[in-house]
């Protein structure tokens, strides 16, 4: 025998325990039917569960008002009465479904016209590489502060820019989408959310100290550090855990040519169009009496701006992209405009498809107070565990984010636990602040893998353009991790911050 013939085979690598586990969350995962089944089935459990829950006569008492909550049964006649004669709007009024339709006419035309290429490209070739993952990150924690349009925006965009250096888009697009979820509620930018929330904060503690007065900031300190804990636990989960899975790069790579001079000459049209958009921007929003703030109180976080986010960021999109294609050469007339318009939106097709049954189930979920009943009870039994100091804290959070995976909406999560948790956490000497700051917490964690965020339907849309066979068990086992790694990061910074004193906010500190 050759001496070729007498070498062994090298033998197979081990696969370490955290791969076997995902994998094998995959493919449990990818087993599951499309998600528009999905979907259906699990608004038809929503429905007998409404039906079996009711019939047994499962309630709560609501923190707030000190009224029963019952769940509603959905296959009575009223039921299926509500089911029928609001179907339309459920769908018409899903939220997520205007803001990408509106967001996508901008950023679509963008992409059609070459204007996202080109900037990435511009990006690509003037950045080092190894900054690319932990920017992309940073920008997606940041971009929070849009709100909800920040699901839509930033992800495909972070494919891209993952797609031109090589590697997996799909992994740019997880670790985006991630970022943004998971990063909810960190952040450098004071927003909206911050708003809501303290006053949320401020009603539940008025029936404990009815001086208190809440403060948009009460977490600004601890929201700060959390920013840039979750980008370097994000970077090393993407590299570590996400990035090995996707290894061979989905899709055509894009060539990094040097950049033309039609291209050249559209960037200078977009950036000029950019420049006297922000100025006009800015013009409406520094003054005190600015348009675009509140005209009451001069409130620039409370304002048109902010509620106007969508469509002012369709044109921050739209209106360089015109000018780019115009200077490219890319754009001849409005009809290639109207026709790039209609193609972003035929994209939209199969999002539009999974938009209209998730929002039905959604609905139901809902109209079932299913959601609402199990926060209270959740929040009944931390306190019948009467845990104490830390382990009652993290006790809290843990529940919270449990809570998150039942029901998406911040706000509303909140409204019901807070008039639990901040008196009874005023009574044991924290301050209403530092209550927050651990529900903030907690109501994070779990937003990449909750399937009750509806963004989670766009993300599975968007990953489909790069995979076609892309199935719900791929993302959950890509985006756990973050979870995991955030839940313990996140939990690690709130037990130092506990243990020092740290304040958490300008003027708010942990104790009374």
């Amino acid at each position: 025998m050759s001496a070729l013939a007498n070498q062994q085979e090298p033998a197979p690598q081990k696969r370490k325990m955290s791969d076997r586990f995902l994998d094998a969350i995959e493919r449990a995962g990818n087993k599951l039917p499309d998600p528009v089944t999905l979907f259906v089935i699990m608004s038809g459990i929503i429905l007998i569960l409404s039906a079996l829950l009711s019939l047994i006569g499962v309630s709560a008492k609501d923190p707030t008002s000190g009224d029963t909550i019952e769940v509603v049964n959905l296959l009575n006649r009223e039921g299926i009465v509500q089911i029928l004669t609001n179907m339309v709007g459920n769908f018409t009024s899903f939220a997520p479904l205007g803001l990408v339709v509106v967001t996508m006419l901008g950023v679509g035309v963008a992409e059609a016209t070459g204007l996202i290429q080109i900037v990435m490209k511009k990006t690509v070739l003037s950045a080092p590489k190894n900054l690319i993952l932990p920017v992309i990150l940073f920008t997606g924690i940041v971009g929070g502060v849009a709100a909800d349009a920040a699901f839509i925006v930033f992800p495909p965009i972070a494919a891209m820019i993952f797609m031109s250096v090589g590697r997996s888009p799909l992994v740019g697009l997880i670790a985006t989408y991630a970022a943004i979820g998971g990063g909810f509620s960190a952040n450098i930018l004071l927003n909206s959310l911050d708003v809501l929330l303290a006053g949320i904060t401020e009603q539940a503690a008025k029936m404990v100290d009815p001086n208190y007065i809440g403060n948009p900031t009460m977490n600004y300190y601890f929201l700060i550090a959390s920013t840039f804990l979750l980008v370097a636990v994000a970077t090393w989960v993407t590299v570590k855990f996400v990035e090995p899975r996707f290894s061979k790069p989905v899709g055509k790579i894009e060539k990094l040519d040097d950049i033309t001079a039609d291209e050249k000459r559209g960037l200078r049209y977009a950036g000029i169009t950019l420049v006297a958009y922000i100025a006009i921007l800015l013009m409406m929003v520094i003054p005190e009496n600015g348009w675009l703030r509140d005209a009451e109180t001069g409130s620039f976080i409370n304002s048109p701006f902010m509620s106007g986010i969508v469509p002012i960021m369709l044109f921050l999109f739209l209106l360089p992209a015109i000018a780019f294609g115009i200077g490219s050469k890319t754009i001849k007339n409005d009809k290639d405009v109207a026709e790039k318009m209609f193609k972003s939106i035929a994209d939209l097709a199969p999002f539009i498809v999974l938009a209209f049954v998730a929002a039905q189930m959604i609905a139901f979920f809902s109209w079932s107070n299913i959601g609402p009943i199990l926060a209270i009870k959740g929040a009944e039994l931390l306190q019948a565990l009467n845990f104490t100091g830390l382990p009652m804290l993290i006790g809290f959070i843990i529940i919270c984010a449990f809570i998150n995976l039942l029901i998406a909406s911040a706000s509303a999560k909140w409204a019901l636990l807070a008039t639990i948790f901040v008196p009874m956490f005023m009574y044991l000497g924290y301050s209403p602040a530092f209550t927050q700051m651990a529900y903030r917490v907690g109501d994070s964690i779990t937003n990449p893998i909750t399937p009750m965020l509806a963004y989670f339907a766009i993300l599975l849309s968007f990953a489909r353009k790069h995979d076609k066979s892309i199935g719900i068990g791929t993302l959950i086992s890509a985006l756990l991790p973050y979870s995991i790694f955030f839940a313990i990061g996140w939990i690690i910074l709130f037990s130092i911050w506990y243990l020092l004193g740290l304040p958490v906010g300008p003027g708010d500190s942990i104790f009374l």
